[in-house]
């Protein structure tokens, strides 16, 4: 079991949403967390918060989509703690409308956000994991990301590429002492994932923004590759059942997101 307490932990996304809940479950960890959001002053209370909670906050207001500036944020994250032991990306974005209306702005900032920067500052800060041979990467991935959504096309595609890219570098590291985890929730019930243009059906599962958050602590504890976090462990696992039969009939899978009315 990986051990929390005293690790330095870089958090994306953490002055919101899900993000807010996973900085408390590292501060009750006793972690120091690094926190990175655009938000200078929503980061400082989210650090006030930690300290509460048992950890240490650092803040570092940045850009995540500001790619080419990354090395930069790296830089400044070694200044500021030395080396990063856990890296959480958190950070993204939802645009709910149909394909057809995207415009290619919308695209690009969906794409960047939820997928070139988390794979980006990976790269970055992987060499000095590798070199320790310790460290863990944790990928906040969705369910939406396992099969496409409607009115969610770009921000599943993105999702899609979160999940493959974080397996084909899982097994890339094996035995390197560094970890892969991803964390595929589904409809949350605070953050960024309810939208008010989404038809959601309680069959689909509606869990919450502190279940995430303790799969992302388990995921560190118990090295887990990955975790589908739903309301319960029925429909977690009915969700596991429901995806592994798509593969084989896809057909399958559309009649059942028809019926549940995930649109």
């Amino acid at each position: 079991m990986t051990i929390i307490r005293g690790k330095t932990v870089l958090l994306t996304g953490a002055s919101g949403g899900i993000g807010i809940y996973i900085a408390r479950s590292l501060a009750k960890e006793r972690a120091t967390v690094v926190a990175v959001s655009r938000s200078e002053a929503e980061l400082e209370k989210i650090c006030d918060e930690i300290k509460v909670f048992g950890g240490k906050g650092i803040s570092i207001p940045f850009d995540i989509t500001e790619l080419t500036q990354l090395p930069t944020l790296v830089q400044d994250i070694n200044k500021a703690v030395g080396a990063v032991d856990i890296v959480i990306n958190n950070a993204a974005i939802l645009i709910v409308k149909a394909f057809v209306n995207y415009s290619f702005k919308e695209i690009q900032s969906l794409i960047e956000t939820n997928l070139l920067a988390p794979i980006e500052l990976t790269r970055l800060l992987l060499p000095g994991m590798l070199e320790r041979g310790t460290g863990h990467i944790v990928n906040i991935a969705s369910l939406g990301g396992k099969k496409g959504v409607v009115n969610n096309s770009v921000y599943s595609a993105s999702k899609a590429g979160l999940i493959m890219w974080s397996d084909a570098a899982r097994q890339e590291l094996i035995g390197t002492g560094v970890h892969i985890s991803t964390i595929c929730p589904g409809y949350v019930n605070a953050g960024m994932t309810i939208n008010s243009n989404l038809s959601v059906n309680r069959l689909a599962g509606i869990s919450t923004p502190i279940k995430v958050a303790n799969a992302v602590i388990k995921s560190i504890k118990q090295n887990r590759g990955e975790i589908i976090v739903n309301e319960n462990l029925f429909k977690e696992n009915l969700t596991k059942l429901i995806f592994a039969i798509g593969q084989f009939n896809p057909e399958f899978i559309n009649k059942i997101y028809q019926l549940i009315s995930v649109n």
